[in-house]
């Protein structure tokens, strides 16, 4: 082997020889660093993590509610899927819920934030991301993580998060379903009012002595025929003038007959509907299934300082070894170059 092949060896017991002739500067800058590491980890405020788990019950449409004829078929208790997840973070992600979340615990004083600061709601919502999340699990469940430096706070957050989805939620569902409610209540209401005006028009033509048309025009017309054929005049003139009556309303009472039994089928259809409606703009169901409610945290979740301090002190101790090297690698170098000149 070459001389220059035997310098650039550097297996592990070169690397053990040389971090040991390194020893005084890796233990200063790894002494160093690991003090101010401790230091710094001393002064991060410390925060307590609460947590809500929550599942998303299945969507209901209102469309098909409407037009359900047995409510028992509505799978009101049947778990979210990952559509409904989905939607569960994006009403957690919502300006309401955050808006809401900021004014209830006046999140600006608490995280000592100054209003006449250049971006006051910027260093706000900045603070509200970092101390609040809403992640997704394998489970199909969401996770709400509130972190706070009071823990009963973190809990109270955490909770009024989870009781707000119902709140956003149902909000949202109400205000379709009072449309939904206005357009089935307008067809309801135009058939009840259009079936009395049927049933005004078929009393005047009663009125007339038309109360069953197709029953009294067989009746009539086989006592006249038989009043023709006893030669009974007057009791065929008394007869002819209810045929008369019954020629001249009969087919208005007919077709008002036949429209009012139809429109009180379809009324009777439309009531149930209307029902439904009704219970869909009133209802306040939960959208979602709690697993577990947030509790107050006995002890802190952040920061784990044992973590930093050793994070930090081993990537400095990296750094200086990687320092070391480079720069031992230019001066040897540059004493080669030294002697070729």
């Amino acid at each position: 082997m070459t001389e220059e092949k035997k310098q650039y060896r550097f297996d592990s017991v070169d690397l053990i020889l040389y971090l040991w002739n390194r020893r005084l500067p890796l233990i200063l800058i790894t002494g160093l660093a690991a003090l101010v590491s401790i230091i710094v980890s001393l002064t991060i405020e410390e925060k307590f993590k609460s947590e809500v788990i929550i599942f998303p019950a299945a969507a209901s449409s209102i469309s098909h509610d409407l037009l359900a004829t047995n409510i028992a078929k509505k799978e009101i208790m049947k778990l979210g899927e990952d559509e409904e997840v989905e939607q569960l973070l994006q009403v957690l992600n919502s300006d309401e819920i955050r808006s809401r979340i900021i004014a209830k615990y006046d999140l600006m004083n608490h995280y000592e934030i100054d209003t006449a600061d250049k971006y006051p709601l910027t260093r706000l919502n900045e603070e509200f991301d970092e101390n609040i999340s809403f992640l997704p699990t394998k489970f199909m469940s969401v996770q709400i993580q509130v972190l706070d430096k009071d823990p009963e706070l973190a809990a109270s957050m955490a909770n009024e998060i989870s009781n707000l989805v119902d709140t956003i939620m149902n909000n949202m569902q109400k205000e379709r379903a009072q449309k939904a409610l206005a357009l089935v209540e307008h067809e309801y209401f135009a058939f009840k009012n259009n079936i009395i005006t049927l049933q005004d028009s078929l009393k005047i033509i009663s009125a007339h002595g038309v109360v069953d048309y197709e029953s009294q025009a067989e009746v009539t017309n086989q006592a006249y025929a038989q009043a023709i054929l006893n030669g009974n005049a007057s009791a065929a003139n008394k007869l002819q003038k209810k045929l008369d009556v019954l020629a001249k309303y009969g087919g208005a009472y007919m077709a008002i007959a036949y429209q009012l039994e139809f429109e009180t089928e379809q009324l009777s259809k439309l009531k149930a509907k209307y029902g439904e409606a009704q219970l869909d703009a009133t209802q306040n169901l939960p959208n979602k299934f709690v697993v577990n409610s947030a509790t107050v945290a006995e002890k802190k979740s952040y920061p784990i300082r044992w973590l930093i301090v050793f994070v930090s002190t081993f990537s400095a101790f990296i750094m200086t070894v990687l320092l070391l090297v480079v720069f031992d690698a230019i001066n040897r170098r540059l004493k080669e170059i030294q002697q070729k000149v």
